[in-house]
């Protein structure tokens, strides 16, 4: 069976250094390239065709989000698993959002990332244990505060308007959800707009955060990614 190959983006040698050395360890893992810039990342993914990137959120010249979502744009086989030392919600949401293979915490074991790259390499999600704990707890805080507006009668739903917000939370554009509901574009636009007024939301990311954390799209360790 061939290794998964894998080309690791830090603008750290050290860093780099030792995460090769790690990955060296495993079977059935190959590291065939590194990159100390995004820009470079983007260009070396590009000539080598690695099975999963691993990247830094801090890079020189191009940051790691940017140049993660030029590489899933271009090259969609590959798949990019961040590793950061920021692991603050905002950048998790984000990854999530953008089809990233996943999202680790630099301090993770060799067998943490070697399983992350396994997971990603099969085309499943993949979340530090410490973040999906997080996003679990989240999840189901907002499903108590959920119960809670129902039981008052305060806010509730519509399966119509669960439906747009998954849609929503997929990154699906108005026209796009509209042809899947088979619905007027200002049909969609109606509900979008009742589900912000419901919940108090008022932009794309929170009501994306709002479906993870509800559990209306997984937010498990593991899932598919398109």
């Amino acid at each position: 069976m061939n290794p998964i190959t894998v080309l690791l983006a830090d603008d750290h040698a050290v860093v780099r250094a030792g995460f090769r050395a790690l990955l060296e360890s495993e079977s059935g893992i190959e590291v065939v390239g590194e990159a100390k810039t995004g820009r470079e990342a983007v260009q070396l993914t590009k000539k080598l065709l690695p099975a999963v990137v691993v990247m830094d959120i801090a890079m020189p010249l191009l940051n790691g989000l940017e140049a993660t979502r030029q590489i899933l744009k271009a090259f969609p086989a590959t798949k990019v698993l961040i590793l950061s030392a920021h692991s603050d919600d905002e950048y998790v949401d984000e990854v999530i959002r953008m089809g990233a293979a996943g999202y680790l915490i630099k301090q993770t074991s060799a067998h943490i990332l070697s399983q992350a790259i396994r997971e990603a390499h099969k085309g499943k999600m993949f979340l530090d244990p410490s973040i999906a704990k997080r996003l679990d707890d989240r999840r189901q805080n907002s499903r108590q505060s959920a119960t809670a507006w129902r039981t008052k009668g305060d806010v509730g739903l519509t399966s119509r308007e669960v439906e747009i917000l998954q849609l929503i939370a997929e990154g699906k554009a108005n026209k796009q959800t509209a042809d899947e509901l088979g619905i007027s574009i200002k049909t969609v636009e109606k509900h979008r707009q009742n589900l912000m007024s419901k919940l108090g939301i008022h932009d794309t990311a929170g009501l994306t955060r709002y479906a993870i954390a509800a559990g209306i799209i997984e937010s498990s360790r593991r899932f598919p990614v398109e």
